[in-house]
């Protein structure tokens, strides 16, 4: 991609004016991507993607750039106009690298290029043919597929220089079923980081069946009633609530801003006792793990909280000079247009010891939050409005009848303290996270939790 001296020579360049530290990110990525609605491909498309960014830090003020070309010639100049900003003479006088082998921890057995378009669009036809005929309240049948092939290579003035291959493969579906009155879509995702392996493993018409059973199921559900209530959420996508209520508040972008609600929090209780959350990188082929994050640092297995402590942040090099805060493996970014900054990879509550019937056998009324919607979160307080896609009543400790239009209101920190059992069935959804550094592939996950006293919102009387 770019050879290991005209790596140096630009590096230094860039650092000629003073700047305390200099990163070089190069990237390839060719994607592809497929949708099927209703049994017609309604789009395919191609892309390759490809080019360099610098990055000049001094102290904790950033200049970064991007173009193009790869050539000595385009890279120098870029370096030259950044390094303008900076009138002090050079620190550092030549950068020498040292090139480091990545570890892979993401096998790939079925490389996109390997796979042909036709199979490519037959596995979206699978899920079609799956549900012809299934049900005459389905009315539409949405499947995407994608996968990206992504080298980089990373390169700094500490004298890193690594190169990476990444992997990347995707497929998704919802079914929308209607009555003639109203409509109710349900999704499913499947992806990995990995190749077409991923979706081999899968039953793609079991995954197709599950999706439209939830819509129709939520066709014709009652309305939910709101109030305070005790909260079950179930497993898997449950772990959005995590991931967006309360860790974007442990990332170093609102951390070292001072405009996270838990900044300056470490060591203290934050958390129910039985509480303990993760983000780790490194779980072989999960579709947010990653051999080194967008700066070369090998990826690690950060614990944020531990039995209701509060542990560690997520930091990237930049947010470290600020906060005093080791590097955690979590720099991020879309592409080489983004600046990278902390992010999360795969984020999840631990396991706990309760069984998920022990869970629901207690409760005299409460939600089943058996699959999370979207919504919305203030990173600054952790304040959010959940949907929940498909819910269900809990009455005498027993699932009930289905309920829809269920939102979960509440706050990051609120939600943990209040959480009194975990389950034992830890289990991971996928989804893309999109934030300063652009959108990226993050796994949400988590065990069934139970809340107490948390605000439910609903349209029902």
């Amino acid at each position: 991609m770019i050879d290991k001296l005209t790596c140096q020579e630009v590096l230094t360049a860039a650092l000629k004016t003073g700047g305390d530290f200099a990163e070089l990110f190069a990237e390839s990525t060719y994607s592809n991507g497929y949708e099927m609605t209703s049994g017609k491909v309604t789009k395919v498309t191609s892309n390759h993607t490809y080019g360099v960014s610098i990055r000049i830090l001094k102290g904790y003020h950033e200049v970064n750039g991007y173009c193009n070309d790869f050539s000595r010639e385009s890279l120098l100049a870029l370096a030259d106009k950044l390094a303008g900003s900076f009138t002090e003479e050079a620190k550092i006088k030549e950068v020498v690298l040292t090139e480091t082998e990545v570890k892979n921890i993401n096998p790939v057995q079925r490389y996109p290029e390997t796979v042909t378009n036709a199979e490519k669009i037959a596995y979206l036809q699978r899920i079609d043919d799956a549900l012809k005929g299934y049900s005459p309240e389905i009315t539409q049948v949405i499947s995407n597929l994608r996968d990206e092939d992504q080298k980089v290579l990373i390169a700094n003035s500490k004298g890193r220089l690594v190169r990476d291959r990444r992997v990347h493969t995707f497929l998704g579906t919802s079914v929308v079923a209607g009555d003639g009155k109203s409509t109710q879509t349900a999704s499913r995702r499947i992806g990995g980081h990995a190749g077409y392996e991923v979706i081999d493993a899968r039953d793609l018409e079991a995954v197709a069946r599950e999706t439209a059973d939830s819509a129709i199921t939520m066709l014709h559900a009652d309305e939910m009633v709101g109030g305070k209530m005790t909260v079950v959420v179930h497993n898997g996508f449950g772990g959005v609530l995590l991931h967006e209520a309360c860790v974007h508040s442990l990332e170093a972008t609102s951390v070292a801003k001072g405009s996270s609600v838990f900044a300056d929090k470490l060591g203290e209780k934050i958390a129910a006792d039985i509480v303990t959350a993760i983000d780790d990188g490194t779980i072989p082929n999960a579709w947010g793990s990653l051999n080194v994050d967008d700066e070369g640092e090998p990826t690690k297995r950060n614990v944020l909280i531990e039995n209701g402590i509060l542990k560690s942040y997520l930091v990237d090099y930049r947010n470290s000079l600020k906060m005093n805060h080791p590097v955690t493996g979590s720099s991020r970014r879309q592409n080489y247009k983004f600046s990278p900054t902390s992010r999360m990879t795969n984020t999840f509550f631990a396991p706990g010891k309760d069984k998920f019937e022990d869970i629901i056998a207690n409760i005299k009324f409460g939600l089943f939050a058996k699959v999370m919607g979207g919504g919305s979160v203030n990173p600054s307080t952790g304040e959010f409005n959940f949907a929940v896609s498909e819910g269900y009543l809990i009455e005498d400790g027993k699932i009930t009848k289905p309920v829809r239009g269920a939102t979960l209101v509440g706050s990051g920190a609120e939600v943990l303290k209040n959480i009194d059992m975990i389950s034992d069935n830890l289990a991971f959804d996928h989804g893309f996270c999109g934030s300063e550094s652009g959108s990226i592939p993050t796994n949400v996950g988590q065990p069934t939790i139970r809340v107490q006293n948390m605000t439910v919102g609903g349209r029902g009387k």
